[in-house]
């Protein structure tokens, strides 16, 4: 038997005939809806985005990309340009709420076992290379365009799209990817279905550095390239570099306290904030003192349901309308740039319009995706409980098995290929991206061959 060359991302648009050629229409150009954007037009696929908002851009401050997402973002063509806007992630810390350090990951080995870096990125900054790489491809992105309704022909496989105000739009295709409080959510289940709230909230702030280097126990926070975490009761923070270190980007993850009707984002309160955080490490303390104002956000997730697709073929979900997450494996954004690969690939090997055509590429995409995606949401959901252990036995197992599993890690590094040690189960490393957390899972997936080999297993 011949060997199979193994499939590789398009980097450039796929020249199709008008027979298989789908008129695209993608709801929400946010990170989901602007990569979808690139990974159809790459298929060879003319695309319309729709965006509720007046003007197109992106706020809130540091993501992370794992080497599963870079890899996907590399394969967009934006490879040259990525570096100048990231910053290279090199080491994990985790730390305990007084300071002091339980283990330790290399970001920079598991990099280069998996072909990809860890970057960070500010949040506006990555989605301005999207944006501009969706237009460069020909994307017609529409702004003030608010969804209000999309009605199906089931027999035609064909979607219309009802517009605020505007004359209302009919695809062959439509991907919503319009966010957690997602309208096509809603309009897929023909019910109302809001998010499910985690108990938990984020504060997100961006520090100056300029303010953070005039205290010299603050400068290593800017100047090492890791990100570092502070594990205590209830609560935990984060903290990266951004910007070519011109930014320090600072989570902190703790119980929600917003009111239970209203805005999933609100105005926070810094004394408030400082005082959740007063008896913890005091450089937390410190970089608290540099921030004058700061925002909360309502961490919620999505529930899993049935189906992405809606039966006329003409709708399919994205992104977190579909699986959002919570930010603890560091993996929404991710994830969500699988999808936008994996249903590119898809629309490149479809031979028609036709309904049985796009049923089996939408199927594949699903199959491809459903499953790993909730797999996700629900470690998230555990590393919730982990990370915020109070003192105790159960903390100080965690702590145990941490440390346990970090000699393994060192010991895999430098050759050795031992069974793991009695305590130490696969799976169940607390540093979740080391190998035996979901690193080895979630960093080598290859978004092009689980299409092919879904592809070749499908049939219609």
């Amino acid at each position: 038997m011949p060997i199979q060359e193994k499939p590789t991302p398009q980097a450039t648009p796929k020249s199709r005939p008008k027979s298989s050629t789908l008129n695209v229409i993608i709801i929400g150009a946010g990170l989901g809806g602007l990569g979808a954007a690139i990974s159809i037009l790459l298929a060879g696929h003319p695309v319309t985005v729709l965006e509720s908002a007046r003007s197109i851009s992106e706020v809130g401050a540091g993501i992370q990309c794992l080497p599963n997402s870079t890899r996907i973002l590399r394969s967009w063509d934006i490879h040259e340009i990525l570096p100048s806007k990231a910053s290279k992630t090199e080491r994990c810390n985790i730390l305990n709420w007084r300071g002091g350090l339980i283990s330790s990951m290399d970001f920079a080995a598991a990099g280069t076992e998996h072909g990809a870096p860890f970057y960070d990125f500010h949040r506006a900054d990555l989605h301005s290379v999207l944006l501009n790489r969706a237009m460069e491809l020909g994307a017609d992105i529409r702004t003030n365009s608010e969804v209000v309704d999309i009605y199906f022909d089931d027999e035609q496989s064909i979607a219309t799209v009802l517009i605020k105000d505007q004359d209302a739009q009919v695809a062959d295709l439509v991907i919503g990817a319009d966010g957690i409080n997602s309208r096509c959510r809603e309009i897929l289940l023909g019910r109302r279905e809001p998010p499910h709230r985690t108990g938990d909230m984020a504060y997100r702030i961006l520090l100056d550095a300029e303010d953070v280097r005039r205290d010299p126990e603050l400068v290593r926070y800017l100047d090492e390239r890791a990100v570092n975490y502070w594990y205590g009761p209830g609560a935990h923070a984060v903290t990266y570099p951004l910007r070519d270190a011109s930014q320090l980007n600072l989570v902190l993850l703790v119980p929600d306290n917003m009111p239970e009707e209203g805005p999933s984002t609100l105005q926070g309160y810094v004394d408030e904030m400082q005082g959740l955080f007063k008896e913890w490490d005091p450089k937390i303390g410190k970089l608290l003192a540099l921030c004058p104002s700061v925002l909360r956000w309502r961490l919620c997730i999505r529930n899993s349901i049935d189906s992405w697709v809606h039966p006329s073929q003409a709708f399919a979900l994205l992104g977190d309308s579909a699986h959002a997450t919570l930010p603890y494996l560091a993996s929404g954004a991710g994830i969500t740039f699988e999808d936008a690969a994996v249903l590119g690939e898809c629309l490149s090997r479809i031979q028609s319009r036709s309904k049985d055509e796009k049923a089996k590429a939408l199927g594949v995409y699903e199959l491809c995706r459903k499953l790993r995606t909730e797999t996700v949401v629900q470690r998230g959901s555990i590393q919730q409980d982990l990370n915020h252990l109070d003192d105790g036995e159960e903390q100080r197992e965690r702590d145990r098995k941490m440390r346990g599993f970090e000699a393994v890690e060192r010991d895999y590094l430098q050759g050795g290929r031992g069974p793991l040690p009695d305590g130490l189960e696969d799976g169940e490393d607390p540093l979740v991206w080391r190998r035996y957390g979901v690193g080895r899972w979630l960093f080598k997936y290859d978004a092009w061959e689980d299409v092919e080999e879904k592809w070749n297993a499908v049939r219609n």
